[in-house]
Formats: structure tokens, sequence, C-alpha cells
């Protein structure tokens, strides 16, 4: 299988470097000041605050040159249209890793219905320079797989054959038949919680405002209510049913944790908060919708 991963963040790098060192025909696109440090250093890795940096010579491209079987997207939400523009007029599967609230038909409509997968990269971490600080593994970020989904919920061969794939690179992948509700219900939590570390500035930050917590959590709770589907995973439907005081107190010590503060919740860039923004409109979308 020739890959290309679009996008080289902390996921798409983190992806990239895992299918190299397993062997697979891959290349990461890249531009400006990224793509000329992915060009004289390859993917520099490091878990968390180490000082030790594992460098993973990743052939790297400027623009899609076609020929692929699968392209996997790891870009912002904000940043989709212009991918899309770009890959119309190539061929292959192509394999949506991001924040995505829409549903399928806009992307759909600009590549090809029959080209979309839908899923969601679970790695997290931040930049630190040209090094991605990724987040360091524990029994709880061992169980979470990637979800990909076929966007009518079937199990397809196409999507079985990339299961294995990953799962054989040592990527922890699940198929998900409700893809699409998945994202939503994902982005129903993360905007509200992108905002609340935002605004505190930062997630231990935010962990020590009780009341914030309380205000992140009832807006949440405002968003999974107005979801046209029911939550997925199931699990989410919690934020809704158990009691207010369980909870933050549940949220304050995931926001105090290991997890949360090298998991790019601090990113306070333009580019995270252009992301929240585009996020929240396609959440009001599908609200107006319904």
């Amino acid at each position: 299988m020739k890959l290309l991963v679009y996008g080289a963040g902390v996921l798409g790098s983190l992806f990239a470097a895992r299918l190299h060192e397993a062997g697979h025909d891959v290349a990461l696109l890249a531009r400006g000041k990224r793509l000329a440090a992915l060009r004289r250093h390859g993917v520099q890795l490091a878990e968390a605050d180490s000082p030790a940096i594992r460098r993973v010579p990743v052939p790297v491209v400027e623009h899609p040159a076609g020929g692929y079987d699968l392209i996997a997207v790891f870009v912002r939400t904000h940043q989709v249209d212009a991918v899309l523009e770009s890959l119309a007029g190539l061929e292959g599967d192509v394999l949506f890793l991001h924040n995505w609230a829409a549903g399928p038909e806009p992307l759909g409509a600009v590549i090809g219905h029959e080209r979309v997968l839908l899923g969601f990269g679970m790695a997290g971490g931040t930049m630190d320079g040209d090094v991605v600080r990724y987040r360091a593994t524990n029994f709880m970020t061992r169980r979470v797989a990637m979800p990909i989904g076929e966007p009518d919920g079937r199990t397809t061969p196409r999507l079985a054959r990339i299961v294995r794939t990953f799962r054989a690179t040592g990527i922890n992948a699940k198929t998900e038949p409700k893809m699409d509700a998945w994202l939503k219900t994902h982005a129903a939590f993360e905007v509200p919680l992108g905002q609340a570390v935002h605004t505190a500035g930062g997630p231990v930050a935010l962990a020590d405002d009780p009341d914030a917590v309380r205000g992140m959590l009832r807006l949440m709770r405002q968003n999974l209510a107005a979801m046209p589907t029911p939550p997925a995973p199931r699990g989410f439907a919690a934020l809704r049913t158990l009691p207010e005081g369980l909870l933050v107190a549940t949220l304050r010590r995931f926001l105090r944790s290991p997890t949360a503060v090298h998991s790019g919740l601090s990113d306070a860039s333009p580019a995270a908060a252009a992301e929240l923004a585009r996020l929240a409109e396609q959440i009001r979308a599908y609200t107006k919708v319904r």
C-alpha cells in the first residue's frame, strides 16, 4: 500500500514515522519551514519532557504527486477546504483523521463520495520547535483505539484492509460503525473544553477554577442534548446523566493529569482558536438542522 500523510503537525508526523519504521511506502506532505526542517532532520520525536530525541527519515513532499492507495489527512478543521481542492484531481481513498462535525457530504462533494473515509487520530502531543513531543502511553491510552469508519457505517473490504494494515504497524485502530456520530460527539465535548482551557490559560489553571469547569460541563451537556443522533461512544451519555458534582471533580482530575497537559490542550495558537471556531460553527449548523 502506497500512502501519503497530508499534514506534518503532531499527529501526522507521528503517524508517518510509525508507518515508515514499519516498512511502508509512505510520504509526508509538508510546507514552508516545516518542510525544510523535515528535509534536514527527518521527523524528530521525544516522549513528553524527555531530552532524548529520535529522528526518523520519513520521505517528505511539498505537493501530492498521485498514485497513492490511501491518503491520510491530518489537518485542522478550518484548513480542510484548501486540502480538498488539492486532492480533487488525485486518485485513491482519502481517510480524514481530524476534528470534523459537518458530516461526510461536504468532503465527498469535492473529491467524490466514494473516496471518503472518516476517522480520528487518538495520539496527543505538542510541537517544541521542530520536535514532536508526544504524550507518553499509559494503561488508559493504550486501551483507546483510533476509530475509522465508512460514512454509511458498513464494514467494507477496504476498511478492513486499512485497519489490518494499521494494526500490523502497531497503530491501535478499530472499525467504528457510527463514525459520523462519533465525530459529532467529540466536537460537542471538545469545543467547550478547548475554549475553557484557552480562556483559563491552560488545563491546570482551568482545573483550579471549579466554577469554570462547571460552566464548561453545562455547555457540553447542551451540545450533546442538541445532537441529531445518540452520542457515540455511548459512554459519553454519562456526561448528561451523572451528578454534576461528580463530573466536575472527574474533569478537574483529568485537567491536572499528564495526559491532559501533554495532549495539546495548552496550544493557544491562532490556528487552534480558528479550529475551535470552525467546529463551533459546524455544531451550530447541525443543531439548526435538527
